[in-house]
């Protein structure tokens, strides 16, 4: 589970990369950067529904205290 957590980390904040990336190369005028950000909603999405259903099945559990 802590990969999958990881990959859609990193996938985040390459979407994000490009995003500027897009934005810097099309100055504002393609809809590429609009798209690469939209996906970066849809994969934080998604990673907060995988966060929600692995606390209610048991397979995350939260840890009190250190």
């Amino acid at each position: 589970m802590h990969v999958v957590v990881i990959l859609f980390l990193v996938l985040i904040v390459g979407s994000l990369a490009s995003a500027l990336v897009f934005l810097l190369r099309d100055q504002g005028k393609g809809r590429r950067t609009v798209h690469a950000l939209a996906l970066r909603v849809a994969l934080s999405i998604a990673l907060f529904v995988l966060l929600m259903a692995g606390l209610a099945s048991g397979l995350i559990t939260q840890r009190l205290g250190s």
